[in-house]
């Protein structure tokens, strides 16, 4: 090297170490694309990124291309500094100095600055380094391959295996809330929290969004028919089930609409069986199963009610297709006679008042709490397993971070009882 003119040797030094940087920026720009953004730029066509996703396919190759290119660099850079420490300043220096100004000066312009940029700007630093690295990798595939085959080998030794890698491209669900939930602004809230409540439909069942079959509102075909008119001409609810004696005798369900056309005249003329000639076909479903199913089913099967029934056959509740969308979009107030407000009052000190039929998953929703919901689906319930009986008196107890004070009791039941969440 001492033939070469010494302006040369410095140009070619400094060449070298933007050539290290290069390499440097191309590896972390490479491995921090996002991949989402790639694989939807790829679907758009966009070249400079399709040059990207196609090295991504083998990491472990791009790495091989990258690292002897870099490593190649720095090494012709080290001897080139020692000639000209050697020329300017002498053998000394060359051992004593130039480790430590040359460790500083790679660091600086080949390592840390050009790894930071790429980091912060992965896209502007990969996708034209895509130019230069797919046509190095098929130059250098003969010692890329080489080197592959070495790492794996060993890699392989501890139960691993780098050629079989492949990217994560797939979100966990809790992964992906966790991408929803960050959006900030990229998503309106209201979209934000539709999004969210469709990635737990898996998590709840239809049993949590029935009505208890104590609350449901039914027409006993055994009752006189100037009773079941008054029930029809009554109801808030479009659809209706139509049982014999005993809510568990489910024989259809009645549409108010199709009430016009045996409902004629004179209430004396009206008969039974006109009504059960209107009658469609109940649709009944495990009250286990996942909201997730049961919206694909509501589609499947074009039914807008579902009957829930337990393991033994018997009814527990009915579930509708507004009380599934519900949980996605939130309430549509479509029942008059149920209102959250009233259910859930507000008191001094952050106390709560509530309802004892209340849903846990509702509570937990409206107030931001976290009470159990792998155990009973209604605060009474909750109330009832922890005391392991109904009480003769008002009690107080506490459970978690949440502090319970009974209000209201009848014969079978909780029906009010204060509640106030322990700041953490």
């Amino acid at each position: 090297m001492d033939s070469i003119p010494t302006d040369l040797q410095i140009g070619l030094l400094v060449a070298l170490i933007f050539v290290s940087a290069f390499f440097s920026s191309s590896e972390t720009g490479m491995l921090a694309m996002n991949r989402y953004r790639l694989r939807h730029l790829v679907k758009k066509k966009h070249k400079s990124a399709m040059r990207a996703a196609k090295l991504l396919e083998r990491p472990d190759r791009l790495i091989g291309v990258i690292l002897i290119g870099n490593n190649l660099a720095n090494i012709v850079a080290t001897l080139l500094a020692g000639v000209l420490t050697r020329h300017f300043f002498g053998e000394w220096a060359e051992l004593v100095v130039l480790p430590f100004a040359l460790t500083i000066v790679l660091l600086i312009f080949a390592e840390v600055t050009p790894k930071s940029v790429a980091a912060v700007y992965p896209e502007k630093i990969a996708f034209p380094a895509s130019l230069v690295l797919s046509p190095l990798l098929i130059l250098l595939y003969p010692f890329v391959l080489l080197i592959n085959i070495i790492s794996n080998s060993i890699a392989r030794l501890f139960g691993l295996d780098p050629s079989q890698a492949r990217r994560a491209d797939h979100l966990r669900m809790e992964e992906l809330r966790t991408v929803v939930d960050e959006a900030g602004e990229l998503i309106p809230d209201q979209h934000q929290g539709m999004l969210l409540n469709v990635l737990d439909l898996e998590k709840a069942t239809v049993e949590d969004i029935m009505v208890p079959r104590n609350e449901v509102e039914g027409i006993d075909i055994e009752e006189d028919i100037c009773v079941i008119l008054q029930r029809i001409r009554a109801t808030e609810y479009t659809r209706l089930p139509v049982y014999e004696g005993d809510i568990n005798n489910i024989i259809g369900v009645l549409h108010l609409r199709k009430a016009a056309r045996f409902i004629q005249g004179d209430d004396s003329t009206v008969t039974k069986e006109a009504l059960k000639q209107e009658l469609s076909e109940p649709y009944f479903v495990p009250e286990s199963t996942q909201l997730h199913t049961q919206l694909l089913n509501f589609q499947q099967t074009k039914h807008r009610m579902a009957i829930a029934v337990d393991e033994y056959g018997d009814v527990q509740g009915i579930a509708t297709l507004v009380d599934l969308l519900e949980e996605i979009v939130g309430d549509f107030a479509t029942d008059e006679s149920y209102d959250i407000a009233e259910s859930i009052v507000e008191c001094a000190d952050d106390w709560y008042l509530i309802d004892a039929s209340e849903s846990v998953r509702d509570i937990n929703k409206n107030l931001g709490w976290n009470l159990p919901t792998d155990g009973p689906k209604t605060l009474n319930g909750i109330i009832v397993e922890y005391l392991e009986s109904i009480p003769d008196a008002c009690v107080s107890f506490e459970l978690g971070n949440y502090r319970f004070e009974l209000v209201e009791l009848s014969d079978t039941r909780i029906e009010k009882a204060k509640l106030f969440e322990f700041r953490t």
